[in-house]
């Protein structure tokens, strides 16, 4: 057998939600999420049209900014149910797929947020929290079943999601000066962590938060 054998997807069906920008784009095979989807109904289209599905890439995600005073109902809602309701009802469909046809592979897409506070992003941070513990969560109670449950906590990138940030002279200044590696990150340099986390590699690693930052939470 090959040594990088070990990190092949070949003959591997993933899904990735919210692949048609940004971090999903870098990634691979998209299954889009809608208003109000049909979690089961995702799933199963994958699994007719594909053959199988054997590894899920949360990465949909939407973010609202405004000061926590001025915050609104709406905008929370909003939030929390891209981010962090589809995560679980998406990642529940999947396992019901998973967990009779030999397991496979969860990949949530956490934040620097999942770690720290930030600001004016309010919902966004609560969302982010919410991937790590729900991550290690579903690890707890699918590990035994084949599936393994892992998020990855991507950094500064250039994104549409980050676009204000960027604009932001004065704030993308601020952001350049903490990350070690000196530059904001191309999504694909997001695509090494997501093929390890799906492939055979890491069928031991279980309920983890790998940052891909930079280095930004080592400084």
């Amino acid at each position: 057998m090959r040594h990088d054998s070990t990190f092949s997807l070949e003959g591997r069906v993933a899904a990735v939600t919210g692949a048609n920008t940004g971090l999903g784009r870098a990634i691979w095979v998209d299954a889009d999420l809608g208003n109000k989807p049909d979690y089961a109904r995702i799933v199963g289209e994958a699994v007719s049209k594909l053959g199988g599905l054997h590894v899920l890439v949360n990465n949909a995600g939407i973010i609202r900014r405004a000061n926590a005073i001025d915050f609104t109902e709406a905008d929370w809602d909003a939030v929390l149910d891209v981010n962090l309701k589809s995560v679980f009802f998406l990642s529940q469909a999947a396992a019901r797929h998973m967990i009779p046809n030999g397991g496979g592979k969860i990949i949530n897409i956490a934040s620097m947020l999942s770690f720290q506070g930030g600001i004016r992003v309010p919902s966004y941070t609560a969302s982010k929290s919410g991937i790590a513990g729900l991550t290690r969560l579903l690890a707890n109670e699918w590990a035994s079943q084949g599936i393994n449950v892992n998020a990855i906590a991507p950094g500064y990138f250039a994104t549409n999601n980050t676009a204000a940030l960027q604009a932001d002279t004065k704030r993308n200044a601020e952001i350049l000066a903490r990350i070690p590696a000196g530059h904001w990150g191309d999504p694909r340099e997001l695509g090494g962590a997501a093929v390890f986390l799906a492939s055979g590699a890491a069928n031991y690693v279980h309920g983890i938060i790998l940052p891909v930052d930079g280095g930004w939470l080592a400084r």
